[in-house]
């Protein structure tokens, strides 16, 4: 199926039906940038994981079942940009809940944690929280958004719901700078939110790597309705930065 493929007029699947589409297989092209120090698995460990893995139940992990990807920049730092690798749990039609690593292979690092929320949650937060939480319509509607793997019918009805929500995003590890361990405190990213903000590069390295191509997705979501942003979202944009400040001043602070 072509990325240009869309539902048929009038279908509407909520996010639980997506579940089984997301599960397809994405491909697994993307490692990790970082190498983390110390000494490689023994036996000894090797078994203990094989054993947990066979008899212990993982049922916060199994209910990630969702995978997004995307690209995010430091709050206040708009030039800091970097891929973001979602795997996501939908908890109900309006909480999402993702974890974010640097890579979709086995060796990938844990970076951060996404939540999504819908419109309508987002409009009942008190005002300051709100600056925390960025908008994803230009994320959908660029096409920089992607769900790999899944049939073009499957994500674009994804993205029909994904445009009307938000998100708060923290990164714990900031694998652009940090390339042994996690250093410093955790940083509050956000999205983009129009043409020419994203490098350029960035994209079409991903969409390369992926087998995808942005601009087509762009062009078969032209259709998907941008809802206006709700007040209190990207307070970047009108010069409201909120960020932790390290107190341990190593170079990721940016």
């Amino acid at each position: 199926m072509n990325d240009t493929a869309k539902p048929r007029a009038g279908a509407s699947l909520s996010l639980t039906a997506l579940l089984g589409l997301l599960s397809a297989c994405a491909g697994n092209t993307s490692p990790s940038n970082v190498e983390a120090p110390g000494k490689p698995e023994n036996p000894s460990t090797q078994t203990l994981e094989a054993g947990a893995a066979l008899l212990q139940s993982r049922p916060p992990i199994d209910a990630l079942n969702a995978y997004l990807d995307g690209f995010h920049f430091y709050n206040g730092h708009h030039d800091v940009q970097m891929e973001a690798h979602h795997y996501c749990a939908i908890l109900n039609e309006e909480v999402i809940q993702c974890v974010i690593y640097d890579g979709n292979r086995k060796d990938a690092k844990l970076m951060g944690v996404e939540y999504i929320i819908s419109e309508q949650l987002f409009n009942s937060l008190p005002t300051p929280e709100k600056a925390l939480w960025h908008s994803h319509v230009h994320e959908v509607k660029s096409g920089q958004l992607v769900a790999p793997g899944i049939p073009a019918v499957a994500e674009y009805a994804l993205m029909e719901k994904l445009v009307h929500t938000y998100g708060k995003t923290w990164h714990t590890w900031h694998t652009d700078l940090d390339k042994r361990l996690p250093l410093g405190v955790p940083q509050l990213m956000m999205g983009f939110t129009a043409d020419g903000q994203a490098d350029a590069h960035m994209v079409a390295e991903r969409d390369q790597r992926m087998g995808i191509d942005s601009s087509q997705k762009k062009q078969a979501r032209a259709d998907i309705a941008a809802p206006p942003i709700a007040p209190g979202a990207d307070a970047w944009r009108q010069g409201e930065i909120i960020q932790i400040v390290d107190p341990t001043a190593t170079p990721h602070a940016h």
